[in-house]
Protein backbone atom coordinates (compact mmCIF):
# COMPACT_ATOMS: atom_id res chain seq x y z
CA UNK A 1 0.00 0.00 0.00
CA UNK A 2 0.97 3.79 -0.32
CA UNK A 3 -0.67 6.49 0.59
CA UNK A 4 -2.84 8.36 -1.77
CA UNK A 5 -2.48 12.13 -3.04
CA UNK A 6 -5.36 14.47 -3.30
CA UNK A 7 -7.54 13.67 0.21
CA UNK A 8 -8.52 16.02 3.20
CA UNK A 9 -9.59 14.35 6.75
CA UNK A 10 -13.10 16.13 7.11
CA UNK A 11 -14.01 15.15 10.09
CA UNK A 12 -11.11 14.12 12.64
CA UNK A 13 -13.62 12.64 15.57
CA UNK A 14 -15.61 10.52 13.42
CA UNK A 15 -12.47 9.08 11.12
CA UNK A 16 -14.01 10.94 7.79
CA UNK A 17 -12.03 11.45 4.95
CA UNK A 18 -12.63 13.26 1.48
CA UNK A 19 -11.31 11.78 -1.69
CA UNK A 20 -10.36 14.66 -3.81
CA UNK A 21 -9.01 12.20 -6.76
CA UNK A 22 -11.90 12.17 -9.11
CA UNK A 23 -15.55 14.16 -9.09
CA UNK A 24 -17.52 11.20 -7.04
CA UNK A 25 -15.34 12.96 -4.33
CA UNK A 26 -16.23 10.05 -1.89
CA UNK A 27 -16.50 10.65 2.11
CA UNK A 28 -14.76 7.60 3.50
CA UNK A 29 -15.42 6.37 6.88
CA UNK A 30 -12.62 4.36 8.84
CA UNK A 31 -11.93 1.36 7.11
CA UNK A 32 -14.28 1.82 4.49
CA UNK A 33 -13.10 2.40 1.04
CA UNK A 34 -14.47 4.77 -2.07
CA UNK A 35 -16.70 3.85 -4.73
CA UNK A 36 -13.64 2.53 -7.15
CA UNK A 37 -12.77 -0.11 -3.96
CA UNK A 38 -8.92 1.48 -4.79
CA UNK A 39 -8.34 3.68 -1.68
CA UNK A 40 -8.94 2.88 1.41
CA UNK A 41 -9.65 4.80 4.86
CA UNK A 42 -6.91 3.26 7.72
CA UNK A 43 -6.07 5.60 10.56
CA UNK A 44 -7.36 8.94 9.33
CA UNK A 45 -5.14 8.26 5.90
CA UNK A 46 -6.06 7.37 2.95
CA UNK A 47 -4.10 4.66 0.78
CA UNK A 48 -4.27 2.95 -2.76
CA UNK A 49 -4.76 -0.63 -1.91
CA UNK A 50 -3.44 -1.34 -5.90
CA UNK A 51 -0.39 0.48 -5.85
CA UNK A 52 2.49 -1.83 -7.92
CA UNK A 53 -0.88 -4.32 -8.37
CA UNK A 54 -1.15 -5.54 -12.07
CA UNK A 55 -3.75 -7.58 -13.22
CA UNK A 56 -3.03 -7.72 -16.68
CA UNK A 57 0.36 -6.77 -18.82
CA UNK A 58 1.55 -7.22 -22.46
CA UNK A 59 2.36 -6.03 -25.19
CA UNK A 60 0.17 -4.76 -27.57
CA UNK A 61 0.04 -2.89 -31.10
CA UNK A 62 -0.75 0.46 -30.16
CA UNK A 63 -3.55 0.69 -32.77
CA UNK A 64 -5.63 -1.46 -30.47
CA UNK A 65 -5.76 1.50 -27.64
CA UNK A 66 -6.88 3.11 -30.29
CA UNK A 67 -4.28 5.27 -31.13
CA UNK A 68 -3.74 5.93 -35.12
CA UNK A 69 -1.89 9.02 -35.20
CA UNK A 70 0.87 8.71 -32.81
CA UNK A 71 4.15 6.03 -33.53
CA UNK A 72 1.14 3.74 -35.82
CA UNK A 73 2.64 0.15 -35.83
CA UNK A 74 4.70 0.26 -32.55
CA UNK A 75 3.65 -2.82 -29.84
CA UNK A 76 3.95 -1.20 -26.56
CA UNK A 77 4.10 -2.23 -22.74
CA UNK A 78 0.20 -2.16 -21.39
CA UNK A 79 -0.53 -3.00 -17.81
CA UNK A 80 -3.43 -2.56 -16.08
CA UNK A 81 -4.81 -2.61 -12.56
CA UNK A 82 -8.20 -3.52 -11.04
CA UNK A 83 -11.22 -0.73 -10.06
CA UNK A 84 -12.73 1.97 -12.03
CA UNK A 85 -14.20 5.06 -10.58
CA UNK A 86 -17.43 4.73 -12.83
CA UNK A 87 -19.75 1.56 -13.40
CA UNK A 88 -20.98 1.73 -16.61
CA UNK A 89 -23.71 -1.17 -17.40
CA UNK A 90 -21.94 -2.03 -20.77
CA UNK A 91 -18.42 -2.84 -19.69
CA UNK A 92 -16.00 -4.40 -21.84
CA UNK A 93 -13.59 -5.21 -19.06
CA UNK A 94 -15.87 -5.51 -16.05
CA UNK A 95 -14.67 -8.50 -14.83
CA UNK A 96 -11.60 -6.19 -13.43
CA UNK A 97 -13.18 -3.09 -13.61
CA UNK A 98 -15.67 -3.80 -11.39
CA UNK A 99 -13.71 -6.22 -8.92
CA UNK A 100 -12.59 -6.09 -5.36
CA UNK A 101 -9.02 -6.52 -4.80
CA UNK A 102 -9.24 -9.70 -2.68
CA UNK A 103 -11.40 -11.03 -5.52
CA UNK A 104 -8.46 -10.71 -8.81
CA UNK A 105 -5.06 -12.32 -8.85
CA UNK A 106 -2.46 -10.00 -9.39
CA UNK A 107 1.05 -9.37 -9.55
CA UNK A 108 2.82 -7.17 -7.84
CA UNK A 109 5.46 -5.18 -10.60
CA UNK A 110 7.34 -1.87 -8.99
CA UNK A 111 7.52 1.24 -11.63
CA UNK A 112 11.04 0.35 -11.62
CA UNK A 113 10.64 -2.94 -12.90
CA UNK A 114 7.76 -1.68 -15.34
CA UNK A 115 10.11 0.12 -17.10
CA UNK A 116 12.79 -2.39 -17.11
CA UNK A 117 10.46 -4.53 -18.46
CA UNK A 118 9.33 -1.92 -21.21
CA UNK A 119 12.94 -1.54 -21.81
CA UNK A 120 13.83 -5.33 -21.93
CA UNK A 121 10.78 -5.77 -25.03
CA UNK A 122 11.96 -2.42 -27.12
CA UNK A 123 8.57 -1.11 -26.33
CA UNK A 124 8.79 2.88 -26.78
CA UNK A 125 6.35 3.52 -24.35
CA UNK A 126 4.16 2.26 -21.48
CA UNK A 127 0.40 2.07 -21.99
CA UNK A 128 -1.77 2.50 -18.32
CA UNK A 129 -4.89 0.58 -19.94
CA UNK A 130 -7.74 -2.60 -19.38
CA UNK A 131 -9.24 -1.14 -16.72
CA UNK A 132 -8.98 2.79 -15.11
CA UNK A 133 -5.73 4.16 -14.73
CA UNK A 134 -6.87 7.53 -13.07
CA UNK A 135 -7.28 5.69 -9.90
CA UNK A 136 -4.01 3.88 -9.99
CA UNK A 137 -2.96 7.71 -9.94
CA UNK A 138 -0.10 7.28 -7.16
CA UNK A 139 1.79 4.59 -9.31
CA UNK A 140 0.93 5.99 -12.77
CA UNK A 141 2.56 9.10 -11.57
CA UNK A 142 5.64 7.32 -10.17
CA UNK A 143 5.78 4.80 -13.23
CA UNK A 144 5.61 7.71 -15.83
CA UNK A 145 8.34 10.14 -14.29
CA UNK A 146 10.42 7.06 -14.04
CA UNK A 147 9.99 6.41 -17.97
CA UNK A 148 9.95 9.68 -18.78
CA UNK A 149 13.48 9.62 -17.81
CA UNK A 150 14.35 6.54 -19.43
CA UNK A 151 13.11 8.05 -23.07
CA UNK A 152 9.77 5.99 -22.77
CA UNK A 153 6.59 7.75 -23.98
CA UNK A 154 3.56 7.33 -21.41
CA UNK A 155 0.25 6.65 -22.34
CA UNK A 156 -3.51 6.63 -20.75
CA UNK A 157 -6.39 4.74 -21.95
CA UNK A 158 -8.81 6.72 -19.85
CA UNK A 159 -12.65 7.36 -19.24
CA UNK A 160 -11.41 11.01 -18.50
CA UNK A 161 -13.20 11.16 -14.53
CA UNK A 162 -10.64 13.21 -12.59
CA UNK A 163 -10.54 16.63 -10.74
CA UNK A 164 -8.98 19.15 -11.80
CA UNK A 165 -5.88 19.83 -9.75
CA UNK A 166 -4.89 15.64 -9.78
CA UNK A 167 -5.18 15.94 -13.94
CA UNK A 168 -3.36 18.85 -13.66
CA UNK A 169 -0.09 17.35 -11.86
CA UNK A 170 -0.28 14.26 -14.16
CA UNK A 171 -0.34 15.78 -17.38
CA UNK A 172 3.55 16.93 -17.91
CA UNK A 173 4.38 13.29 -17.80
CA UNK A 174 1.71 11.97 -20.26
CA UNK A 175 2.55 11.49 -24.37
CA UNK A 176 -0.87 10.20 -25.17
CA UNK A 177 -4.18 10.07 -24.56
CA UNK A 178 -7.65 7.51 -25.59
CA UNK A 179 -10.30 9.17 -24.15
CA UNK A 180 -13.68 7.27 -23.69
CA UNK A 181 -16.39 9.82 -24.36
CA UNK A 182 -19.23 7.35 -23.63
CA UNK A 183 -21.85 10.34 -24.72
CA UNK A 184 -22.88 13.67 -25.44
CA UNK A 185 -25.38 13.85 -22.83
CA UNK A 186 -24.82 14.03 -18.90
CA UNK A 187 -28.55 11.85 -18.38
CA UNK A 188 -26.57 8.94 -19.51
CA UNK A 189 -23.48 9.20 -17.95
CA UNK A 190 -25.75 9.61 -14.70
CA UNK A 191 -28.18 6.58 -15.83
CA UNK A 192 -25.79 4.01 -17.23
CA UNK A 193 -22.12 5.01 -16.01
CA UNK A 194 -22.78 6.66 -12.49
CA UNK A 195 -21.13 9.56 -13.34
CA UNK A 196 -21.16 13.05 -14.68
CA UNK A 197 -20.43 14.55 -18.42
CA UNK A 198 -18.64 17.81 -17.40
CA UNK A 199 -15.69 16.65 -15.62
CA UNK A 200 -14.98 14.19 -18.95
CA UNK A 201 -15.20 17.61 -21.09
CA UNK A 202 -12.66 19.52 -18.90
CA UNK A 203 -10.18 16.38 -19.48
CA UNK A 204 -10.58 16.56 -23.16
CA UNK A 205 -10.19 20.43 -23.09
CA UNK A 206 -7.34 20.23 -20.76
CA UNK A 207 -5.06 17.27 -22.54
CA UNK A 208 -5.51 18.74 -25.52
CA UNK A 209 -2.88 21.65 -24.38
CA UNK A 210 -0.73 19.36 -22.78
CA UNK A 211 0.17 15.83 -25.43
CA UNK A 212 -1.38 13.52 -27.53
CA UNK A 213 -4.98 12.83 -27.77
CA UNK A 214 -7.49 10.39 -29.72
CA UNK A 215 -11.30 10.37 -28.32
CA UNK A 216 -13.39 7.05 -28.60
CA UNK A 217 -17.18 6.86 -28.81
CA UNK A 218 -18.87 3.30 -28.28
CA UNK A 219 -22.44 3.63 -30.15
CA UNK A 220 -25.09 1.92 -28.51
CA UNK A 221 -28.62 1.87 -30.03
CA UNK A 222 -31.19 3.78 -28.52
CA UNK A 223 -29.54 5.41 -26.14
CA UNK A 224 -26.51 7.70 -27.66
CA UNK A 225 -26.48 7.34 -31.49
CA UNK A 226 -29.24 9.62 -32.35
CA UNK A 227 -27.67 12.29 -35.18
CA UNK A 228 -28.75 15.02 -33.33
CA UNK A 229 -26.11 14.13 -30.60
CA UNK A 230 -23.59 12.88 -32.55
CA UNK A 231 -23.57 16.09 -33.91
CA UNK A 232 -23.35 17.98 -31.13
CA UNK A 233 -20.17 15.35 -30.19
CA UNK A 234 -18.66 16.02 -33.23
CA UNK A 235 -19.21 19.93 -33.25
CA UNK A 236 -17.85 20.83 -29.93
CA UNK A 237 -15.20 18.25 -30.23
CA UNK A 238 -14.41 20.66 -34.04
CA UNK A 239 -14.67 23.01 -32.19
CA UNK A 240 -11.36 22.39 -30.32
CA UNK A 241 -9.49 21.06 -32.78
CA UNK A 242 -10.43 19.63 -36.04
CA UNK A 243 -7.89 16.90 -36.22
CA UNK A 244 -8.59 15.37 -33.11
CA UNK A 245 -8.58 11.35 -34.14
CA UNK A 246 -12.37 10.20 -33.17
CA UNK A 247 -13.16 6.61 -33.60
CA UNK A 248 -16.81 5.72 -33.53
CA UNK A 249 -16.38 2.35 -31.60
CA UNK A 250 -19.70 -0.77 -32.60
CA UNK A 251 -21.15 -1.66 -29.18
CA UNK A 252 -22.02 -5.84 -28.64
CA UNK A 253 -24.00 -6.78 -26.03
CA UNK A 254 -21.96 -6.63 -22.54
CA UNK A 255 -21.96 -6.92 -18.99
CA UNK A 256 -25.98 -5.43 -17.78
CA UNK A 257 -26.84 -4.91 -21.30
CA UNK A 258 -28.50 -6.40 -23.39
CA UNK A 259 -29.63 -4.45 -25.80
CA UNK A 260 -28.65 -5.64 -29.83
CA UNK A 261 -25.10 -4.77 -30.95
CA UNK A 262 -25.30 -1.93 -32.70
CA UNK A 263 -25.92 -1.73 -37.24
CA UNK A 264 -23.45 -1.31 -39.34
CA UNK A 265 -25.44 1.78 -41.10
CA UNK A 266 -25.32 3.60 -37.63
CA UNK A 267 -21.98 3.43 -37.73
CA UNK A 268 -21.58 5.18 -40.86
CA UNK A 269 -23.97 7.35 -40.60
CA UNK A 270 -21.92 8.52 -37.63
CA UNK A 271 -18.97 8.87 -39.60
CA UNK A 272 -20.79 10.66 -42.58
CA UNK A 273 -21.65 13.45 -39.94
CA UNK A 274 -18.57 13.18 -38.08
CA UNK A 275 -16.78 13.73 -41.31
CA UNK A 276 -18.25 17.12 -42.04
CA UNK A 277 -16.12 19.20 -39.37
CA UNK A 278 -13.39 16.63 -38.49
CA UNK A 279 -10.29 15.34 -40.65
CA UNK A 280 -9.85 11.96 -38.98
CA UNK A 281 -13.10 9.58 -38.39
CA UNK A 282 -12.46 5.75 -38.20
CA UNK A 283 -15.20 2.81 -37.42
CA UNK A 284 -13.87 0.59 -34.44
CA UNK A 285 -15.09 -3.21 -33.63
CA UNK A 286 -15.81 -3.95 -37.50
CA UNK A 287 -13.95 -5.09 -40.20
CA UNK A 288 -13.18 -2.47 -42.92
CA UNK A 289 -10.09 -1.60 -44.12
CA UNK A 290 -11.06 1.37 -45.64
CA UNK A 291 -13.08 2.84 -42.09
CA UNK A 292 -10.05 2.17 -40.72
CA UNK A 293 -7.43 3.48 -42.79
CA UNK A 294 -5.69 7.14 -42.76
CA UNK A 295 -5.95 9.61 -45.10
CA UNK A 296 -4.61 13.16 -45.27
CA UNK A 297 -6.77 15.52 -43.88
CA UNK A 298 -5.57 18.19 -46.58
CA UNK A 299 -5.07 16.03 -49.88
CA UNK A 300 -7.03 13.14 -49.00
CA UNK A 301 -3.86 11.00 -50.06
CA UNK A 302 -4.14 7.09 -48.63
CA UNK A 303 -1.14 7.27 -45.96
CA UNK A 304 -1.77 4.27 -43.71
CA UNK A 305 -3.39 1.17 -44.49
CA UNK A 306 -4.48 -0.85 -41.73
CA UNK A 307 -5.78 -4.61 -42.09
CA UNK A 308 -6.90 -5.12 -38.27
CA UNK A 309 -3.73 -4.23 -36.01
CA UNK A 310 -1.31 -4.34 -38.75
CA UNK A 311 0.10 -1.51 -40.90
CA UNK A 312 1.29 -0.54 -44.32
CA UNK A 313 3.02 2.99 -43.85
CA UNK A 314 1.83 4.03 -48.21
CA UNK A 315 2.69 7.71 -47.68
CA UNK A 316 3.95 9.43 -44.74
CA UNK A 317 7.24 10.79 -44.05
CA UNK A 318 9.92 10.22 -41.58
CA UNK A 319 8.62 13.21 -39.70
CA UNK A 320 4.39 11.70 -39.97
CA UNK A 321 4.10 14.23 -42.85
CA UNK A 322 1.92 13.23 -45.82
CA UNK A 323 4.63 12.69 -49.20
CA UNK A 324 1.98 14.82 -51.43
CA UNK A 325 1.40 17.53 -50.08
CA UNK A 326 3.74 18.24 -46.70
CA UNK A 327 0.47 17.88 -43.99
CA UNK A 328 1.73 16.82 -40.44
CA UNK A 329 -0.91 13.77 -40.07
CA UNK A 330 0.89 11.74 -37.48
CA UNK A 331 2.68 12.32 -34.13
CA UNK A 332 6.83 10.27 -34.59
Amino acid sequence: MKEALFYELVDQEKGVIKCLLCPKECLIKKDQVGFCRARKNINNKLYSLIYSKISSYGMDPIEKKPLYHFYPGIMVLSLGTIGCNLSCDFCQNWTISQANIKDVSVEELSPEKAVQLALQNNSPAIAYTYSEPLIWYEYVLDTAKLAKKNNLKNILVTNGFINYEPLLKILPFIDALNIDLKSFRNSFYQKYCQGKLSPVLRTIELSKEYCHLEITNLIIPGLNDSEEEIKEMVDWISSLNEEIPLHFSRYFPCYKMNISATPISTLYKAREIAQKKLKYVYLGNIWDEEANATYCGNCKTLLIKRTGYNIINLGLDEDGKCRHCGEKVVHL
